[in-house]
């Protein structure tokens, strides 16, 4: 039996050619039903190995440095399908940004780290993790998410939730440069503020050859640009759904946050799950991060060159949502320890986002 240091599994050098067989299909057939439901399936398949080949270059580079890989890799996801269906739709999707970044706020702080919680809870009764990593990573995203979200609604030069080009430009550049900064304390000033006391055990693991670093490195790179086409084919798909559904539109952006964010949730419930709740804490903390930290500057420059309006003021309703998921967090990781009720206390508010965000 081969092993991740020596061979990749078949399934994960496999789906990337079979997504991109399932694109050249799509766009010689358009528009047929069963076909829109391959994409679908090859659509996730792809995001899937993308993140499977992420964590074995991650294995690869070793901690922080792997989380890291798994946060950049999910945002490039989720940046370019922003990207791809805003400049499709023109400025009825202006604000499609704002939806999904705050959606992954809300998934990541509330849906992720509440799961982590809870099933770590269950499973080992009580969590330690590192309070000045997680400490740092929920002032960074404090700062981000007011600049980036909240302020817009505030400022005076425009009307409206929207920033001037001005504006937008110096919050694109402060959100990159906040987290330029956190990657460099998190990766070489203070990496050890981002460690688990107590060693993982999966680093004694053999990591994977450089040959299989590399390979999966070049399929990482397939499987992005195939998610990206596949998701401009099923987008207009799934905007006819919430449209019928009868749901609001920022619905749209939940589904978007979810698909990039399932894949990485996953690796970090099994992380809490194994009682490696530091891990699983810079995983979803990463992720939103990133979220916040590389999208808002990347929309900015597509904006700032197209002229199309952008908005990224969120509403009263959406502001008490995240000042509430703020305040909770700083408590959760104020004591370095967690149990099952931080874990419901979180899920209690995703409940809430999700509620609300269907029957507003």
């Amino acid at each position: 039996m081969t092993t991740p240091a020596t061979a990749l599994p078949r399934w994960t050098i496999a789906a990337p050619f079979v997504a991109w067989i399932v694109l050249g299909v799509a766009y010689a057939m358009p528009g047929h039903a069963v076909l829109l439901a391959l994409v679908g399936a090859a659509l996730c398949g792809a995001v899937f190995t993308a993140v499977h080949h992420a964590e074995v270059v991650a294995h690869r580079v070793g901690e922080p440095f792997g989380t890291l890989v798994l946060a950049v890799a999910v945002t490039v996801i989720e940046v370019a399908l922003i990207v791809s269906v805003m400049l499709t739709a023109g400025p009825e999707k202006a604000d499609l940004a704002r939806d999904t970044v705050f959606a992954a706020v809300m998934i990541v702080c509330n849906g992720i780290v509440g799961i982590c919680l809870l099933v770590g809870g269950i499973r080992h009764r009580e969590q330690d993790f590192q309070i000045r990593g997680a400490s740092a990573a929920l002032a960074v995203l404090a700062s981000l998410s007011g600049l980036t979200m909240v302020m817009p609604n505030y400022t005076t030069t425009s009307v409206g939730p929207v920033l001037s080009p001005s504006q937008l430009a110096f919050a694109g550049i402060s959100s990159l440069v906040l987290y330029g900064v956190f990657v460099f304390v998190q990766t070489v000033r203070h990496r050890d503020y981002f460690l688990a006391d107590v060693p993982d055990e999966d680093v004694h693991a053999a990591p994977p050859s450089v040959g299989v670093a590399v390979a999966s490195s070049g399929l990482l790179m397939v499987c992005l640009v195939a998610v990206v086409l596949l998701a401009k084919v099923l987008s207009p798909v799934v905007e006819s759904a919430v449209k019928d559904a009868g749901a609001p539109p920022a619905v749209v952006g939940i589904v978007i946050a979810a698909l990039v964010l399932l894949p990485e949730g996953l690796a970090a419930v099994r992380a809490a799950r194994a009682d490696r709740l530091q891990n699983s804490l810079n995983l979803a903390l990463g992720s939103a991060l990133a979220s916040i930290g590389l999208t808002i500057p990347t929309v900015a420059v597509v904006f700032l060159w197209t002229g199309q309006p952008l908005v990224l003021g969120i509403d009263g309703k959406e502001t008490v949502l995240l000042v509430l998921t703020l305040l909770v967090g700083t408590l959760t990781l104020s004591t370095g320890r967690t149990t099952i009720l931080q874990g419901a206390v979180h899920l209690s508010l995703f409940a809430a986002y999700l509620f609300l965000s269907f029957a507003p």
